[in-house]
């Protein structure tokens, strides 16, 4: 697909917020407006920060963009939107949509019923319903290029809750991997004429890189799974009745990993050493020591801000909350008290991190090479989100019941709840019992 053009923002047109575009002079030969005004049908009265109108927008601009391409490889570029246009028709008068081939190859009394329906809604003068109901509009052609931007529009209320940093985490391996079988098998085409001997290809590829030690059997599943798990569900959503082509496409062999925590005493002398990340910035280094005493997820430490950080309180503490992402799982929503190196730091750093917010992978590949350059991952798999296993470590060492560490860790806990759960005061009596000894920097 072409590049996304980077400046599609809202516009204030009439009173609502518009997409105003150019068209790019690649495409000026198909389509003459200029500019294109496209309304995102939100009024600024309601959205007067275009906090909505934002994600409308950039909806728009992926169609924009995948109408201009399909009407420069000659194909009919509101064809999707009429078939989409159909399918609702046909549900909102009762009937599967099925095109005019599927009907003509029907029972009799199915024919006979869709007819006796257009009587019934006096529909015969009206082209949509006709259209709807005995399967006037073809089934689109949809390229494997497009999946990705159909896949996320299918998956609109999957990604509800999800910051744009995490929308894009969610979609780059998507991306990746389709990428990738597009290229393995030739290059584009439509979905309609994949076939099996595609698949058995990039099967076959990504076996050659696990071979060649490139990738590990788990990751070739993954990959494989991207492309399926995106082709199965377009395909049955928008019910192109398309073969199973991907069944039985992963490769066996496989195994689960799991990090490798630190053992305590090294954290204590190595991790926790005099001056040892005084070349890293404040707001890193103080992160470090953060997950550590708390045993936060990175993404979880990130994002504290002022509303979440609790210095004030009695039992100074942090709050887990959503705040404009999505977080794990309910059970991750918890208060974690300060104790220790965890309390100076972020003393240090009442209004959180601004740096890092919402950019855990940057924090985390930064930790990770400076552990790297320090000598500082003595086992395999062992990485700054291990720091998060040590602390579990350390709680069970010290014999904190096993309510409690589900508390602090934000795991599920796996029997009837009855009451509050632990206490702030509770949590920081076992916190105090684990509490590592801090540098004089923090």
């Amino acid at each position: 697909m072409a590049p996304r053009h980077q400046c599609a923002r809202p516009h204030k047109r009439y009173g609502y917020w518009y997409l105003v575009r150019r068209v790019p002079r690649r495409f000026s030969a198909y389509d003459a407006r200029n500019p294109v005004m496209l309304s995102t049908g939100i009024r600024i009265a309601d959205d007067p920060r275009a906090l909505v109108a934002e994600a409308a927008v950039q909806k728009l601009d992926r169609g924009l963009e995948r109408y201009w391409l399909d009407l420069s490889a000659g194909r009919d570029g509101d064809a999707v939107s009429r078939y989409e246009r159909a399918l609702e028709t046909a549900r909102h008068v009762g009937v599967p949509y099925m095109t005019a081939d599927m009907i003509a190859a029907a029972p009799v009394e199915q024919i006979v019923r869709r007819i006796e329906l257009i009587e019934a809604r006096d529909a015969a003068d009206k082209p949509t319903d006709v259209t709807a109901i005995l399967g006037g509009q073809d089934v689109p052609p949809l390229l494997l290029s497009q999946m990705m931007d159909e896949f996320q529009k299918i998956s609109e209320a999957h990604l509800v809750g999800k910051s744009e940093q995490q929308k894009k985490r969610w979609r780059t391996p998507k991306e990746t991997a389709l990428n990738t079988f597009i290229a393995v098998i030739g290059g584009d085409r439509p979905m309609r004429d994949v076939a099996r001997t595609d698949v058995i290809a990039f099967r076959q590829h990504l076996l050659d890189r696990i071979i060649g030690e490139e990738i590990e059997i788990d990751t070739a599943n993954k990959i494989i799974g991207h492309v399926s798990g995106m082709f199965v569900t377009i395909n049955d959503v928008n019910q192109y009745g398309l073969p199973a082509v991907f069944a039985k496409a992963r490769i066996s062999g496989g195994k689960d990993k799991q990090r490798v925590a630190f053992d305590p005493k090294f954290v204590q002398t190595r991790i926790l050493a005099e001056g040892l990340f005084d070349e890293l910035n404040d707001e890193a280094r103080g992160l470090i020591y953060l997950v550590i005493e708390t045993g936060l997820r990175p993404s979880e430490a990130c994002n504290l801000d002022r509303a979440t950080i609790r210095l004030d309180h009695e039992i100074p503490h942090v709050q887990v909350r959503p705040d404009g992402r999505q977080i794990k799982t309910d059970d991750s929503w918890r208060d974690i008290p300060l104790v220790g190196m965890a309390l100076k730091v972020v003393q240090k750093h009442p209004n959180g991190f601004p740096r890092y917010r919402d950019k855990a992978d940057s924090l985390s590949a930064l930790v990770n090479k400076a552990f790297e350059a320090r000598d500082l991952r003595p086992e395999p798999g062992q990485s700054f989100y291990s720091l998060r296993h040590t602390f579990e470590d350390r709680l069970t060492a010290v014999e904190t019941p096993e309510k409690v560490v589900a508390a602090l860790m934000g795991h599920k806990w796996h029997r009837p709840r009855y009451g509050k759960g632990p206490s702030l005061e509770l949590k920081r009596k076992w916190l105090k019992r684990i509490a590592f000894r801090s540098p004089k920097r923090i």
